[in-house]
């Protein structure tokens, strides 16, 4: 688990505290939901590309949760994070102790996925390519 308490903003990024915690349930309706350890869920509402390793040897596979076409995101089950960042440019990647990567870039119309904690942490990827960060004391745009 993570020693940081809270996600620490940098020029470019949010470094969210979710190292070493693990994925605890996987859930798909019209988009795809990973449970984490201490509360937190990511939600993916575009398509997630998944990956394994180096993309030079392994090919990426698209994950689509508007077809439920997540399949691939079983991999995931148990797994702990290793980093987790929220890009403000609207993307997110994480990657787990099992090798996978997932890499959710902003969608042109709607939020594309979206990071939710205790302490009412929420981040969110804004159409078009923003990054949205609400605290216990509001929101603010990065």
């Amino acid at each position: 688990m993570s020693t940081e308490e809270s996600p620490v903003e940098r020029e470019d990024r949010w470094v969210l505290n979710l190292r070493g915690m693990s994925v605890t349930k996987i859930t798909v309706d019209f988009r795809l939901m990973l449970f984490l350890d201490s509360d937190w869920e990511v939600a993916f509402d575009a398509s997630v590309d998944l990956s394994y390793g180096t993309a030079h040897a392994n090919p990426s596979v698209l994950l689509s949760p508007e077809s439920q076409g997540v399949a691939g995101a079983l991999a995931l089950f148990g797994a702990n994070v290793v980093s987790a960042v929220a890009f403000k440019s609207g993307t997110l990647r994480l990657v787990f102790d099992n090798g996978h990567h997932l890499t959710c870039s902003p969608d042109p119309s709607f939020e594309a996925w979206q990071v939710t904690g205790p302490r009412r942490w929420h981040f969110a990827s804004l159409p078009g390519g923003d990054l949205a960060v609400w605290t216990g004391s509001g929101a603010s745009e990065s």
